[in-house]
C-alpha cells in the first residue's frame, strides 16, 4: 500500500483559530450600562430635587403667630411674710371633774350651753356632811355659850384662866369642824372653774362618780393659742409682738390677725425648730381648738424687688422659666415678636405674684397665659384678653 502525503503539511502541530464575541452581545451590554446610569442618575437627582422643595416649602410656609396674654415685670415692694403651719389651741380648756366621790343627785347644765365662773354644774349626795355641818354649828354654839361665861367668871375673878382656855379651844374645834364639813359640800357641788362653753355631757343622775372622773368639757373660745414651728434659720427673724395672720380651711379667703406672745427658749435638737405661740382674739367664736392653720408672720419690709404673675413661671425638674417676648426684624424689614425662654430665680410668692430674683429687669414683658404651647423662637402674638384674675385661695388638688 502506497502512503500519501501531502507537501505542505509540515511536522508543526496545526493551531485552531480563537472564537470572537459576538459584536451583538457588547452592544447589549453597553446599552444597559448607560441605562442603569440614567436610571440612577435619575433618582439621585430626584430625591435632591424633592429634599430642596420641602425645605424651600417649609422655610416660606412658617406657622402662624399663637396668641398669649402677657404682663410686665413690674419693681415693687412686696411684704416680707414668713409662712408656717400650726394649730389652735384654747387659753383655757378643761375637763371638768369631781374632787371627791359620790352618787349624783342632780344635774345642773345643758350641754353646749355657755356658763359664767362659778355656775353650778352637778350636785352630789351629801346628805350626811349636811348633818355633820349642823352638828358642829351647834357644839359652836355651846362652846361660844361657855366661852363668854368662862370669861366673865374670870374677869370677875371667879373663875381661873385654865376654864377659859379650855373653853376657847372647844370653841375653835367646833369652828374648825363647820370649815371642814362646809368644804366638802362645797366639793360635793361641781362647779365651772371659768366662763366658757360646754360640751357634751358624760354622766347621768343617779350615777356613783368617783374622783377625777370626767363630767363635761369647758372651753374658753374669747382668747386662742396658734402654736407653730420655725426652722433655726428663720428663728433670728421672729420676735415677740409681730403679727401674725392665720387662716384655716373652715373659712377659705378670710385671715385672723394676732401677736406673738411666746417664742420658747430651746430649739429642739431633734428637728432644729423652734415653737412659737401667737395668741389671737376670736370674738365669733367661729375658731374651736384643734383646727389645722395656716400662719403667716409680718417680717420688716424689704427693696423693691422685680414681680411678675405667677402663672408667668414654668416650675420643672430643670429649674423655673419664663417665655420673654423679643422683638425680631425680619428680612423684608418687619417687626414680629418671638417667645424665648429664659431661666430664672424666684423667691416668696404673695397675692398671686412671684418674686423674681435673677433674670428679668423690669419693664420686660412675659407670657403670662398660653406657655403651654410655645416653643423657643415661636413666634407669637398679643392677645386683647387680659389675664385671669387671682384667686382668693390658691385650688387644693
Amino acid at each position: 500500500m502506497n502512503i500519501q502525503t501531502e507537501s505542505h503539511i509540515s511536522g508543526q502541530p496545526i493551531k485552531e483559530k480563537s472564537a470572537k464575541r459576538p459584536v451583538r452581545m457588547v452592544r447589549w451590554f453597553i446599552i444597559v450600562g448607560v441605562l442603569l446610569a440614567v436610571l440612577v442618575g435619575a433618582l439621585v437627582g430626584f430625591n435632591a430635587f424633592r429634599s430642596h422643595m420641602i425645605a424651600q416649602f417649609f422655610a416660606n410656609n412658617k406657622p402662624p403667630a399663637s396668641n398669649v396674654s402677657v404682663a410686665e415685670a413690674k419693681s415693687e415692694a412686696i411684704p416680707n411674710l414668713l409662712t408656717a403651719v400650726g394649730d389652735l389651741v384654747a387659753v383655757h380648756q378643761v375637763n371638768v371633774t369631781s374632787d371627791v366621790s359620790g352618787r349624783i343627785t342632780e344635774i345642773l347644765f345643758t350641754a353646749g350651753s355657755h356658763v359664767k365662773a362659778g355656775t353650778p354644774l352637778v350636785q352630789l349626795f351629801d346628805g350626811p356632811d349636811q348633818g355633820d355641818l349642823a352638828n358642829y354649828k351647834a357644839q359652836a354654839t355651846v362652846a361660844e355659850l361657855q366661852l363668854d361665861r368662862a370669861k366673865q367668871l374670870a374677869s370677875r375673878q371667879f373663875g381661873p384662866q385654865s376654864t377659859v382656855d379650855q373653853a376657847q379651844a372647844a370653841y375653835d374645834q367646833a369652828k374648825a369642824g363647820i370649815a371642814k364639813t362646809e368644804s366638802i359640800i362645797s366639793q360635793k357641788l361641781v362647779r365651772a372653774p371659768f366662763e366658757g362653753d360646754l360640751g357634751v355631757r358624760q354622766v347621768e343622775v343617779g350615777q356613783y362618780l368617783t374622783a377625777g372622773t370626767q363630767i363635761v368639757s369647758l372651753t374658753d373660745l374669747s382668747m386662742l393659742y396658734a402654736n407653730l414651728t420655725v426652722t433655726e434659720k428663720q428663728s433670728s427673724q421672729i420676735k415677740v409682738g409681730q403679727t401674725v395672720r392665720v387662716s384655716v380651711d373652715a373659712y377659705p379667703g378670710r385671715t385672723f390677725e394676732g401677736k406673738i406672745t411666746t417664742i420658747e427658749p430651746q430649739i429642739s435638737t431633734d428637728t432644729r425648730n423652734i415653737r412659737v405661740q401667737a395668741t389671737i382674739n376670736n370674738p365669733d367664736n367661729i375658731l374651736k381648738p384643734g383646727m389645722f392653720a395656716t400662719t403667716t408672720i409680718a417680717l420688716p419690709e424689704k427693696p423693691p424687688v422685680v414681680t411678675i404673675p405667677e402663672t408667668a413661671v414654668d416650675y420643672t425638674l430643670y429649674g423655673d422659666s419664663v417665655f420673654l417676648i423679643a422683638e425680631k426684624k425680619g428680612e423684608d424689614g418687619k417687626t414680629s415678636l418671638t417667645a424665648e425662654r429664659t431661666f430664672v430665680k424666684t423667691g416668696n410668692r404673695v397675692n398671686g405674684r412671684v418674686e423674681v430674683l435673677k433674670g428679668l429687669n423690669p419693664g420686660d414683658r412675659v407670657v403670662a397665659v398660653g406657655q403651654n404651647k410655645l416653643q423657643p423662637g415661636m413666634a407669637v402674638a398679643i392677645s386683647t384678653d387680659p389675664p385671669p384674675p387671682v384667686p382668693a385661695q390658691a385650688p387644693r388638688y
